[in-house]
């Protein structure tokens, strides 16, 4: 423990609030919260000894900062928001990658409409789900709508207006054409708890339904017809099967279970609704620093942050320290008493029991995939930080490019990668302002003096000082880099550039280029990030350019979106259009020789 802390340490107040970890370089590298400031953090550098995660996470502590919060609730809330916002390397951190389909029913419509989502919105609609592998969401609205035929379009029926002629769904019996009017507002209403209903996991009306119109359609001699219903009734039937009954009442739970092999936690939550157990959600937690308190309420409350559906029950396999505090703030986005329990015997034991199992099973599973993630993002920052000699490890990478055609529209991107992986919200574009003609080293030298003046900024992004960029080039472009940098303050910052033809790097100060071996994970995370900062670039100018093209055709009188749609399918360009010929130009759908004259007249005089 060194001076700073122990002395930081002494004025810890005796008050609940967040506190932020921070290694040599200033970096934050782990976010907590405390009932007591006082007594959480001493309890890092005194007493008992660590697991070696928190062992190694106190190794690199040499300073730390505190916010006091008025309360625990207060302090939960501020260290989600921090830990999303500053992606501490010893945090556990949960990505955005998998979102599971939901169907949703859009029930403030006057007609609503029934589709499958995979994001959840506070927009009034009820949503079902979520649905794992196995169960396609799509089957069961073709299903449900066999029998109650709720609409699938996304006409605006709420103004009273009807179209003239109804859809092919109407005709195959999958609507009831509300469009048309063919059905009124309290008849529709009825048909709409009916799927609700089914969707709630009570099948026993839907099967009554699809049954008697089986019979009738056999009776009526449409065989086709029969033949399908008889299939939706064999697809109910799997469904039921798959969606095990483990509760006689309409509950929804979430039973979380996990396995600790002393390296990785892996977490399975069982997803129960309506009764019913639609699957696991298998989550790799990764090496987060901390006990298994503080990972499980972790993991609580950042998963359900990024769910809007938060069930009645969370069951845990440990009763957590802060279980009041997460119950209130989960009870607030639910705007409903959530309870966390513990289950000691019976039902909600044995599946807690099911769940740790599947916990395990993928964390063995995925031991050799979690591996390889490893030594292609924290492996390789360790291997760039050794290779290239570095002050600190680059956890935080800037990487920039410019892009522009003969000096027109130019413009740059700036891609950001936090612990190896792309961090997308954090990527920004610029309109190169100062420079004139094709001048790239300019043309870095104005992004990064923008960037970096922006450092006190409100903007997540650009208030976060990375701890290495990256410029796509040679020893010219890390020059400018250099230069521009420098014009605007000593950062701690790390330079390099990395030069295409032979992926030579070279860094500020050192006059020979470092050569990684084509397999390093370290040179292939660098082309990565040069890879992805040249697509953002290039498909910000191509929007540009696009926005320009469509801005002068659109002057044109006579011509509008289909039309000029069709000019630029057809001459690619408004150079191509403008050396045509006016026979050339009539060629295309729905330009006829008067049309043609003026485009030309027109392409000429401006």
């Amino acid at each position: 423990m060194n001076i700073i802390v122990g002395e930081k340490l002494k004025k810890l107040p005796i008050a609940s609030g967040v506190y932020l970890m921070k290694n040599a370089s200033g970096k934050i590298i782990y976010i907590g919260k405390a009932k007591i400031l006082k007594n959480r953090v001493s309890s890092y550098f005194v007493g008992e000894k660590k697991d070696m995660k928190t062992s190694l996470l106190v190794q690199n502590v040499c300073d730390f900062d505190y916010i006091v919060t008025s309360s625990e609730l207060d302090a939960l809330i501020l260290e989600n928001n921090l830990i999303k916002k500053h992606q501490p390397h010893f945090n556990i951190l949960l990505k955005d990658g998998k979102n599971y389909p939901y169907i949703k029913l859009t029930t403030k419509d006057d007609f609503p409409k029934v589709e499958v989502v995979r994001k959840i919105k506070k927009d009034g609609s009820k949503y079902f789900g979520p649905y794992f592998a196995g169960v396609r969401p799509e089957d069961l609205i073709e299903t449900m709508n066999y029998a109650y035929a709720i609409r699938t379009c996304n006409l605006n029926l709420n103004d009273g207006r009807h179209t003239k002629r109804e859809c092919l769904n109407y005709a195959l019996g999958l609507c009831t054409a509300p469009c048309t009017g063919r059905i009124d507002k309290a008849k529709y209403a009825i048909y709409v708890n009916g799927a609700i209903n089914f969707l709630n996991g009570k099948t026993d009306e839907i099967e009554k339904i699809l049954t008697l119109k089986m019979e009738n359609a056999a009776r009526l001699e449409k065989f086709e017809t029969a033949i399908k219903l008889r299939e939706k009734l064999k697809t109910l039937d799997r469904l039921k099967q798959r969606f095990t009954t483990q509760f006689t009442n309409l509950i929804n739970i979430d039973i979380i279970g996990y396995y600790n092999n002393g390296i990785s936690i892996s977490v399975a939550t069982l997803i129960i609704r309506g009764g019913k157990m639609l699957g696991c959600d298998t989550i790799n937690l990764g090496e987060g620093a901390g006990s298994i308190d503080e990972v499980l309420s972790s993991f609580v409350s950042q998963y359900y942050s990024k769910n809007i559906f938060i069930p009645d029950e969370i069951v845990l396999a440990k009763e957590l320290v802060d279980k009041a505090v997460l119950e209130d703030w989960l009870s607030g986005l639910k705007d409903k008493k959530v309870n966390l329990t513990k289950p000691i015997k019976g039902i909600k034991s044995k599946l807690l029991g099911l769940a740790e199992e599947n916990a395990k099973e993928y964390l063995i599973r995925s031991t050799k995939t979690i591996e390889l993630k490893k030594q292609r993002t924290f492996g390789a920052l360790d291997l760039l930080k050794e290779k290239l000699q570095l002050n600190n490890t680059p956890y935080r990478i800037e990487c920039y490019d410019i892009s522009n055609i003969s000096g027109t529209d130019k413009v740059a991107s700036m891609v950001v990668f936090i612990n190896g992986e792309k961090a997308t919200s954090h990527y920004r574009k610029f309109k190169i302002k100062t420079v004139e003609g094709t001048n790239d080293f300019a043309s870095m030298e104005e992004v990064l003096r923008r960037r970096f003046l922006k450092l006190s900024d409100a903007d997540d992004s650009f208030s976060s000082l990375p701890d290495l960029v990256v410029v796509d080039g040679g020893k010219g472009q890390l020059s400018s880099a250099q230069k521009a940098i420098a014009s605007v303050g000593n950062f701690k910052t790390q330079l390099i550039s990395l030069a295409k033809r032979e992926e030579e790097v070279f860094k500020e100060g050192i006059a020979e280029s470092y050569i990684l071996p084509k397999t390093s994970y370290g040179l292939q995370l660098l082309q990565r990030l040069r890879d992805e900062a040249h697509r953002f670039a290039i498909t910000y100018h191509r929007t540009l350019r696009d926005k320009k093209v469509n801005s002068v055709l659109d002057k044109i009188e006579g011509i509008g979106p289909k039309k000029r749609v069709q000019l630029l399918k057809y001459f690619k360009s408004i150079k191509n259009l403008s050396a045509s010929s006016v026979e050339e130009i009539t060629k295309v759908k729905g330009i006829n020789k008067e049309l043609a004259i003026k485009i030309l007249q027109f392409l000429d005089d401006n």
